[in-house]
């Protein structure tokens, strides 16, 4: 969805309001640079990760991550959403169909970014809450890899979706198991590992990188009957049109 990863703009936020120093700040950019050289998480690097993301944000009042998140959102994140990306989102939209944001970020983050995108939705990481402060526990895990994929069938039992007549969206290959999940996975801005598996299973690719590429934006006609848009971003499918047909009289 955006030049970058969100959780690490809102890392970026964070030290520049002194919520930690520049040396965090650095550590956490050089992981991120090496997931994505590395195409993949392993589960230790995860698990640190999550201890370290517990700690910080134990004792912390609810309202104030919410100011946080719209702050930075705003400040540092607004600018670098790819408009391709965006564009093709509003056309599942203005298609009758509902958009999810599925991120590894704070599901408050997620939250701030669907509503400012215009999306109908977004699935994250959650903290506990206790008497609106964080507890420094996570409810349920990460929202990472399989996380992703398990998530978003849970939403597809509770929404009543066919999860075959769904599109996943996603930029990183630690979201192949979303993208295996749905029953239509395109690769945006692929890394070089997902931009092989997508060619190995068949799946579109779309690259808004360039000018030329980006203006290059339209709904798969496949996804007309209903779509989820997931990953980096989104996740939909569509309801509206079913409802008119429901209420349409038999002939």
């Amino acid at each position: 969805m955006m030049q970058g990863a969100s959780i690490y703009y809102f890392a970026r936020g964070l030290a520049k309001r002194k919520y930690f120093t520049s040396r965090d700040l650095a550590r956490f950019a050089y992981q991120q640079a090496r997931f994505r050289l590395l195409a993949s998480e392993h589960a230790g690097t995860v698990s640190s990760a999550k201890s370290a993301a517990l700690a910080f944000i134990a004792g912390w009042k609810v309202e104030e991550m919410e100011r946080l998140c719209e702050e930075i959102f705003d400040e540092l994140m607004a600018d670098r959403i790819w408009g391709g990306t965006l564009a093709l989102a509003q056309l599942h939209l203005d298609a009758g169909q509902r958009v999810w944001l599925v991120t590894a970020a704070p599901v408050e983050l997620g939250r701030i970014m669907a509503a400012r995108l215009g999306l109908t939705g977004a699935i994250g990481t959650v903290a506990e809450i206790r008497d609106g402060e964080y507890t420094g526990r996570l409810v349920g895990d990460l929202m990472h890899g399989p996380e992703k994929a398990s998530a978003i069938t849970t939403l597809a039992m509770a929404e009543g979706l066919d999860l075959s007549r769904c599109a996943a969206y996603s930029d990183s290959i630690n979201d192949a198991p979303m993208l295996s999940t749905v029953g239509y996975a395109v690769a945006v801005n692929p890394d070089p590992a997902l931009r092989r598996m997508a060619r190995e299973r068949g799946w579109e690719i779309r690259d808004f990188r360039s000018a030329r590429k980006a203006a290059k934006i339209a709904v798969p006609t496949a996804l007309a009957t209903g779509v989820v848009i997931g990953g980096l971003a989104t996740y939909s499918a569509m309801r509206k049109r079913r409802r008119r047909s429901a209420a349409r009289p038999a002939e």
